[in-house]
């Protein structure tokens, strides 16, 4: 991974072989993955050189996923999650976490999905920080830049700025918190953004948005999956979906200098007969994108779905993967660049047992194309004679790396798919003999794609 340090070849080369490390263990504990003395050393050498910084790990991530957003139709979910640790530990520096006990930190991250194919293309931009301990002034005597609420329009504008140059298409997605006047006022030009409302506003021509709303005949039944969630099953639900456009006014508190109007589409997702004990799904969708009939209210329900890929990346971050809400990193600013470098490799983690299943996207989203002929000798090598045994996927594509990755930690190909502890012992094997083979000249490669 190019680019992670600050004009320093050594620092980066170092940054590079930390992420692949994270990657390949699965793990943030740095005896881990160091895997020795010397290697827990570099990795502490690398979280605390001055020559790097989380901006300069997030600018390498952010240019890769540029590269792989080229001429696709994006959806750039953002939302924020917590790393809350216990009270005990010697941790200082950080302040208070969102039970406003524990210490802790903030991760908000911006993702990059393929509208289509809704595969995860990687991250693009991220905010990092921590709390003062220190009261602030009440909300209402704040500025929205005075606000951690800014995270929103930070991160639209972020990804508006490294994307909305080469992807076909890009539209922000975001959550109730990200339902602010000032977020779908700002809104870049040639960015949409579509995202779920909290507030029942008023609008400019008198009236409310719920009541409006509620006038409308319905324009279509949908089903829609739910995920499982804390004391939630997994389910499907049975809902209407009503549209139209609406005029919103600029609250009372607003600032002077934004739009005294907004004109948006609204989506209103509601389902009239939830199982028992099971609350309804009634989702209100602004969006900046026309909405003029049943299949494009169908078509926002669909993305603003994709803002779920977001949570299978904080699981991947979390106790569900590399664990890194357990780490004994202490100090705050090398905390945070770990945070940075595990948040790329949760992503490469989950893009890579998400390809188990097939796909198009290719395997340049995780491994420089120039290494394709060198794959394919390791992947040819992991081939036996009958069908069942050889790699079904088209050369080239991520589906292709990821069933090669599985069979080097060990897969048999027979029973269930490769899960992430298959697909991280297959990396970590795979990416050293990699390594090897790109040492070797080109004509000595046994198959060649």
């Amino acid at each position: 991974m190019e680019g992670l340090g600050v004009g320093d070849i050594r620092t980066e080369a170092r940054g590079a072989w930390l992420f692949e490390r994270i990657v390949t263990t699965g793990s943030v504990v740095l005896s881990e993955i160091g895997g020795g003395e010397a290697g827990t050393a570099s990795a502490h050498r690398y979280l605390t050189s001055p020559r790097t910084n989380v901006r300069s790990i997030l600018r390498a991530f952010g240019a890769r996923t540029a590269r792989a957003c080229t001429g696709r139709p994006i959806v750039a979910v953002q939302d924020t999650s917590e790393i809350s640790f216990a009270p005990a530990g010697g941790r200082h520096g950080l302040g208070p976490a969102g039970n406003g006990c524990h210490p802790g930190f903030f991760l908000h991250p911006v993702i990059a999905v393929d509208a289509e194919d809704e595969a995860v293309l990687g991250v693009v931009d991220a905010a990092i920080w921590t709390r003062a301990a220190a009261p602030v002034a009440p909300r209402t005597a704040r500025s929205i830049e005075e606000k951690e609420s800014l995270r929103w329009i930070t991160g639209t504008q972020a990804a508006a700025a490294a994307l909305g140059g080469v992807a076909a298409s890009l539209i922000v997605v975001a959550d109730q918190e990200g339902d602010l006047y000032s977020h779908l006022a700002r809104r870049p030009a040639g960015t949409d953004l579509l995202v779920r409302a909290r507030h029942d506003r008023a609008l400019a021509e008198g009236g409310l948005m719920r009541a409006r709303a509620a006038a409308w005949p319905v324009e279509a039944e949908d089903t829609v999956p739910i995920p499982a969630g804390p004391g939630r099953p997994a389910r499907t639900a049975r809902v209407t979906l009503r549209a139209g456009p609406v005029t919103l006014k600029r609250p009372a508190r607003g600032p002077s200098h934004e739009p005294p109007s907004l004109r948006l589409h609204l989506v209103v997702v509601e389902e009239p007969e939830p199982p028992a004990g099971q609350a309804p799904v009634c989702w209100r969708l602004l969006t900046s994108r026309s909405v003029t009939g049943a299949a494009e209210a169908r078509e926002m329900v669909r993305l603003y779905r994709l803002r779920w890929r977001i949570e299978e990346v904080f699981r991947a971050l979390k106790r569900d993967g590399l664990g890194l809400d357990t780490t004994q990193v202490r100090v705050p600013d090398k905390l945070f660049r770990l945070a940075a470098l595990a948040l790329g490799a949760a992503v490469r983690i989950l893009q890579l047992v998400n390809a188990r299943a097939g796909g198009r996207q290719p395997m340049s989203d995780v491994l420089d194309a120039a290494s394709l002929p060198w794959v394919a000798a390791l992947g040819r090598a992991r081939e036996g004679g009958t069908a069942r045994l050889r790699n079904p996927h088209p050369p080239g594509s991520l589906a292709w790396l990821s069933w090669i990755v599985a069979r080097h930690g060990g897969w048999n190909v027979a029973g269930k798919p490769p899960g992430p502890k298959i697909i991280a012992r297959g990396w970590q094997t795979f990416a050293a003999m990699l390594a090897g083979a790109l040492l070797a000249p080109t004509e000595s490669l046994p198959y060649r794609p």
